[in-house]
């Protein structure tokens, strides 16, 4: 072998060599290997209250760990269905709670069917099981979004729980300084979700739908001067999942005289 041959192939192996190893650097956590912090997406919240972002989004939120709720495909989260899910107790005081960082409440779990993560999204068996169900203790969560939505996905990765197939629960508090006429509540959610304000539904996005910002608006609200209770809940089967809340006017600006906190 003359030399010049030799070293275009050292070359080409070298190359080889350095692609492999950037493919295993970005490729996505397979079972057993440890999901990004959740640190990168979501920080504890400190105490006090704070004023929604620029853009009027709210990042203050305290989330449930998942409950277990495996469906096969995001087409089956029509109003009715969504409606029928959230509409069981999965635990104590679901729809009046606001709860506090580190809180735990017991849950009846649907337990997953075995999934293979290193294909990108959930492979399921051809023929579902019959559900399994156990109970857990899930723990609340009070924290700050570092982005103007909240990475459930992320949550639930970097905590080492349920991805896929779950019904995440989130709540947060709002102190409205003085009455907001004629404003919207905006969301966008991936997959389906509700919203209630102060117990009462504001909000329903169904099907099967990625996140976008304002991509439902609620009816025209009054909102009180004092203290209200906004709470929400997500559904999702394969892929990611997130959220994004803020409230806008008449002319869709963003709201942001009023401040958020976990009580």
């Amino acid at each position: 072998m003359n030399s010049k041959r030799g070293l275009t192939i050292l070359t080409i192996c070298l190359a080889a060599i350095c692609a492999l190893s950037a493919h295993k650097a970005f490729a996505q956590p397979g079972p057993g290997i440890s999901s990004p912090s959740i640190d990168y997406y979501l920080l504890p919240s400190t105490g006090g209250s704070v004023s929604p972002d620029s853009d009027g989004f709210i990042r203050r939120w305290t989330l449930l760990e998942p409950i277990g709720k495996p469906n096969r495909s995001n087409t089956v989260f029509v109003d009715s269905y969504i409606r029928e899910t959230f509409a069981q107790e999965y635990f104590p005081n679901q729809m009046t709670v606001v709860p506090k960082d580190g809180d735990k409440v017991k849950v009846m779990v649907e337990k997953q069917p075995p999934v293979d993560l290193t294909r990108g999204r959930p492979q399921q068996p051809t023929t579902p099981a019959a559900p399994v169900f156990e109970r857990q203790t899930l723990t609340w969560h009070a924290l700050d979004s570092k982005m103007f939505h909240v990475k459930l996905y992320r949550f639930a990765t970097g905590l080492e729980k349920e991805r896929y197939g779950v019904i995440f629960w989130a709540v947060t508090v709002l102190y409205i300084d003085e009455d907001l006429e004629n404003v919207r509540l905006a969301v966008g959610s991936n997959s389906a979700s509700m919203w209630w304000l102060d117990g009462q539904e504001a909000l329903i996005l169904s099907g099967d739908r990625r996140m976008v910002m304002d991509d439902a608006t609620s009816k025209r609200l009054t909102i009180k001067k004092g203290r209200h209770v906004l709470r929400g809940a997500v559904i999702n089967g394969p892929g990611m999942s997130d959220f994004c809340v803020r409230i806008i006017d008449e002319d869709g600006k963003p709201v942001r005289n009023y401040t958020i906190a976990n009580q």
